[in-house]
């Protein structure tokens, strides 16, 4: 890790924010971008494997959605190993094999072997996020948490931007090298993940008493801010052990919201691009740039509107707004041709990732130390079970009825009771006794 001189004035905490933004962010937000590219790049590749290995669109439904099982299996026993053996060390490892198992998709030969890559990779990627969403609770106190959280889900927009037109640019290599195209994606795409691996080992403090980037000063007051904020929250909501999760009822409430909202995220992500293909005649790149538009207004949603999570009633109202938004937008989807359609896609992208940071914010209100570890682990493992139905019911309605658009209703169904679920949020406590920071 590069020496970094450090202040000699203690800076305030806004600046602080800043620098913490500016140092680490970049890197989780470049591991995500790739993590969440190796699992969902198979959505470019549907149509190719349908035809090259006889996949079909129920199979790659439940391939695309086993990969959620197994993540969900592993993710905490290994969240709680990263609160033993630090951030730096476990994303590395993560990352490494990931990107393996990711570019030996290549190899797959029919459903068996996909179904298999893809529960590999599952187990290899499990931890990952909710690893980084209890990382960014050592590194923010509540009131700035949804901002940062919004930042690191840039990683999925900018995923998807940049993913579906350099995979429909992949697909064109078909036969180059004796290798179809879609093998020639995975290898590309999944490789690069073990190199940022080495940057993540190298430049990744653990937490900020660690940091170069700040004086000691500056990294104590961060921590002892933190871990009053928690201490207040669990004492509040009696949650001190990690069994006191499934008594709470706000978490579930979260788990039930997080459950509907995966379930219209991955639908979207792999079935996006083929449906787009039923617009017109459209080679693999105009897909990809096709696909690549509703991630933009993802990526807006992102940024505009977790900042305004500052406090329990605000959270609330935009966890229900955020939903009616999905609901509307995969509605127009269903009902609009190819315009409306995508103006639908979009409006439901907007609203993806400007909910998904404010709901990883209750936890964190809630539980403290190994609890809080588990806790958000509990929360995107029973969630993350949406992105193996959302998929699956897609796979299934289209083979039932031949029309790519049918799931979509389903999709609409279970996001309504989300909206209705989010109107009982409640926070934990957020404003604890404690004198504040020196400037």
């Amino acid at each position: 890790m590069s020496v970094v001189s450090a202040p000699t004035k203690m800076r305030t905490p806004k600046e602080i924010n800043g620098v913490i933004l500016r140092r680490v962010m970049p890197l989780l937000i470049g591991a995500y971008i790739m993590a969440f590219l190796d699992r969902t790049n198979i959505g470019m590749a549907k149509d190719r494997l349908e035809i090259d290995l006889g996949i079909s669109a129920t199979a790659y439904g439940i391939g695309a959605g086993l990969f959620f099982l197994t993540y969900a299996l592993s993710e905490i026993p290994s969240n709680l190993i990263m609160h033993k053996v630090g951030a730096r060390f476990w994303i590395m490892r993560i990352m490494i094999t990931w990107g393996i198992i990711s570019a030996c998709m290549a190899f797959v030969q029919g459903e068996w072997s996909f179904y298999i890559m893809r529960m590999l990779l599952g187990v290899a990627e499990a931890g990952l996020f909710p690893g980084v969403m209890y990382f960014l609770t050592q590194w923010f106190v509540v009131k700035d948490r949804a901002k940062a959280n919004g930042m690191f889900l840039l990683g999925v927009s900018i995923a998807n931007i940049v993913g579906a037109p350099l995979g429909g640019l992949l697909l064109t290599m078909d036969g180059f090298g004796g290798l179809h195209g879609w093998q020639w994606m995975f290898i590309i795409e999944g490789l690069p993940a073990c190199i940022l691996a080495y940057v993540v080992w190298k430049k990744l403090p653990d937490r900020p008493t660690q940091a170069t980037f700040l004086t000691p000063e500056e990294a104590t007051d961060l921590e002892a801010r933190i871990a009053a904020e928690e201490k207040a929250g669990a004492e509040a909501s009696g949650n001190h052990r990690l069994r006191d999760i499934l008594r709470d009822k706000q978490i579930l409430l979260v788990v039930g919201i997080y459950f509907t909202h995966q379930i219209a995220v991955y639908a979207l992500s792999y079935f996006l691009p083929s449906i787009i293909g039923t617009y017109g005649k459209l080679n693999p790149l105009q897909i990809g740039l096709l696909t690549a538009i509703p991630w933009i207004f993802s990526a807006a949603g992102a940024l505009l509107i977790p900042r305004f999570a500052t406090d329990g009633r605000r959270s609330r109202l935009l966890v229900t707004g955020t939903m009616i938004g999905i609901v509307s937008g995969f509605a127009l989807g269903a009902v609009g041709g190819p315009l409306l359609g995508m103006i639908g896609f979009c409006l439901a992208a907007f609203n993806f990732f400007a909910l998904q940071p404010i709901l990883f914010t209750y936890p964190a209100t809630r539980l403290t130390g190994a609890a809080l570890a588990g806790g958000i682990a509990f929360v995107n493992t029973i969630g993350l079970c949406g992105g193996f139905l959302g998929p699956y019911v897609m796979g299934m309605m289209q083979d039932a009825t031949g029309s790519k658009l049918s799931g979509l209703w389903f999709i609409v169904g279970m996001c309504i009771i989300g909206a209705l679920l989010s109107l009982v949020l409640k926070r934990g406590a957020e404003k604890p006794q404690l004198a504040p920071a020196a400037h």
